[in-house]
């Protein structure tokens, strides 16, 4: 099968900026980006930057997309949480790397147009929900890792509490200032909780609740 050149030089960039973790790398090169994103950016689907989404959205920039997936040191055998869904593609990514991915997304919206992509992709290891991120999914915890891709106010302790106490590790955005997002990496042995700041970011707030819908119209 022929690869975008598009796709190609992505990974470059993403090699020349630190991600080295060929799993990663194969796994971006492996999800079509621009089934993620809306038609009047698809001629930037492969450019390293932030697009917009319906519902005030956006889907990562490709190397922060990396950066956070490669951090969380994700095995084959592992059964990860991610907190919001957004386009998908984050989750699809994920998909490559682990077991089983469990997602959950506060837009409905958001969430059936990436189950379909994610359909449409063949993807059949996420299992979907709509609802409360900051809950996460306590029926199905612990979890060997989790991805939260939305700033926190402070460390989401119902989420840490639901990692793996044998070595689970959580990556997320948090604000660490009324201006400043790092991402942080815990990494949980029992009781005891590491934390690691790794990159200064700037990531949607994480909301409560089920969202209530805004226009549906092109972003």
């Amino acid at each position: 099968m022929t690869v975008d050149p598009r796709v190609i030089q992505l990974v470059m960039e993403l090699r020349r900026q630190g991600i080295a973790d060929t799993r990663v790398l194969s796994a971006v090169e492996r999800v079509p980006r621009d089934r993620f994103v809306a038609d009047q950016f698809l001629k930037h689907a492969y450019d390293n930057i932030a697009l917009p989404i319906t519902q005030g959205q956006t889907i990562s920039q490709p190397y922060v997309v990396a950066y956070m997936t490669e951090a969380l040191q994700l095995g084959d055998r592992m059964k990860v949480l991610e907190i919001g869904t957004g386009s998908g593609y984050q989750t699809a990514v994920l998909s490559r790397l682990g077991r089983r991915v469990y997602t959950i997304e506060r837009y409905r919206s958001l969430l059936v147009s990436a189950e379909k992509r994610l359909h449409d992709l063949q993807i059949t290891n996420v299992v979907t929900k709509l609802g409360d991120g900051n809950k996460g999914w306590p029926e199905q915890a612990p979890f060997d890792r989790i991805l939260v891709t939305a700033a926190a106010d402070r460390r989401p302790e119902g989420l840490v509490a639901q990692l793996s106490p044998e070595g689970g590790i959580m990556v997320a955005p948090v604000a660490v200032t009324t201006t400043e997002q790092d991402v942080i990496r815990y990494t949980r042995q029992g009781d005891e909780v590491r934390e690691e700041r790794l990159m200064a970011v700037r990531f949607v707030p994480l909301l409560p609740g089920i969202a209530r819908e805004a226009s549906p119209a092109n972003p």
